[in-house]
């Protein structure tokens, strides 16, 4: 099957089909292969911060991003207003969540709640999947909400 490609989306399409030639179209197909080989090019894989990611799928309630990391290094401890999946797929991932530390290896799937901070650190060079999935907006107001009662009553 031929790779669509239209526009700006020429560079980006190399190892990403899709009917339309973008991110959220009817069907989109990727070679992750292919995909990761070219995030091991990026000019982002040699900067100092050891890592490249790339956003696959982007439609307003989900996105999927393959990212790279390399061995020891650090994504600083963030939150996200929306459910993620992280699916490690070569590596091993670390993710330090408040109260545990959770190991990824390669073939390993997280499912973290709304508002969960965590760190994710990469103890080998690691390639995974984020998957984001935003609820509707009172829903994430309710869910930090939530969390904050939560976080207030442990710490009595």
């Amino acid at each position: 099957m031929p790779i669509a490609q239209t526009g700006a989306s020429q560079r980006s399409s190399v190892g990403h089909e899709s009917i339309d030639g973008t991110l959220s179209g009817p069907l989109l197909q990727f070679n992750l292969a292919i995909e990761l080989d070219q995030l091991h090019r990026d000019e982002s894989w040699l900067q100092t911060t050891g890592r490249s990611s790339k956003t696959l799928v982007k439609y307003p309630d989900i996105r999927i991003v393959l990212i790279a990391m390399k061995a020891n290094t650090r994504m600083q401890e963030h939150t996200a207003a929306s459910r993620i999946s992280v699916h490690s797929l070569h590596g091993h991932i670390r993710l330090h969540l408040p109260e545990r530390v959770v190991d990824l290896p390669a073939g390993h799937l997280l499912v973290l709640d709304q508002c969960v901070p965590h760190d994710v650190e990469a103890t080998e060079e690691s390639d995974f999947l984020l998957t984001l999935s935003w609820p509707q907006d009172e829903k994430i107001a309710e869910t930090k909400t939530r969390r904050k009662k939560t976080t207030r009553h442990k710490g009595k």
